[in-house]
């Protein structure tokens, strides 16, 4: 395989820190049993991209994944299941017309100081498209109504890891109050589970980055540290 690096540039996660990324440059037909290789040891995809943290001086980005048959969900994920029962979830394989007006709304709600703002349609295509690994959508509607979406990837695997990896979450920032972020990956590891599917993947866990905390809720999960991954079982009370 080949890879480059990049020049180092300011940290979306860690603002005083600056980081580099490891990208896979290969040129070849099998790109998607690649990506399922190197999703192993840390690597992620962004649109056509296969990247991995690699920063001289930091090693705070670690890949985390949920065991789906392991996951028990806590109390809390409980209630968020009850308080959201009333919404469908369907698994469609093709982007529709009313994706974008959501994750414009929520952009621009939500993340008005971040480095996807001001959102655009070339953007918002630009992630959730993919040549080689068109990802599939998990919508969550309220009556007829669409309120979140889950761009999800299914991650093909022939040494028992085939799994699903979230790749980007929007939703209408009125039903923030009901936790649907949580509720999504809830509905992620539903779906990898009747999918066959043994994991979820869920990016980077960043210690000290405050907004990336939510995916250590989710236990047992597995962390890649140190060139392995390492499982952590919830603390006893």
């Amino acid at each position: 395989m080949r890879f480059g690096i990049t020049q180092a540039f300011s940290c979306s996660y860690l603002p005083e820190q600056h980081e580099q990324l490891l990208v896979f440059a290969g040129e070849e037909k099998r790109i998607a049993q690649r990506y399922a290789q190197l999703i192993q040891v840390g690597f992620r995809r962004s649109g056509e991209q296969i990247y991995r943290p690699h920063c001289p001086h930091c090693h705070a980005c670690e890949s985390i994944r949920i065991p789906v048959t392991a996951f028990v969900p806590s109390k809390s994920q409980r209630r968020v299941l009850a308080r959201n029962a009333k919404l469908k979830t369907v698994l469609n394989t093709h982007p529709q017309p009313e994706y974008y007006p959501l994750y414009e709304n929520y952009i621009s709600s939500r993340h008005s100081d971040g480095s996807m703002y001001p959102p655009s349609e070339k953007q918002f295509n630009s992630f959730i498209t993919c040549t080689w690994k068109p990802p599939v959508f998990i919508e969550a509607y309220d009556n007829d109504q669409l309120v979140a979406v889950a761009v999800t990837d299914v991650v093909e695997d022939d040494f028992g890891h085939a799994g699903l990896s979230a790749l980007y979450t929007f939703f209408d920032p009125a039903y923030a109050q009901q936790s649907i972020g949580t509720f999504m990956i809830l509905q992620q590891i539903q779906f990898a589970e009747r999918l066959n599917k043994g994991w979820l993947y869920l990016g980077y866990q960043v210690e000290g980055c405050q907004k990336m905390n939510y995916k250590t809720r989710f236990f047992p999960h597995e962390r890649f540290s140190e060139g392995k991954w390492c499982r952590i079982e919830k603390k006893s009370a």
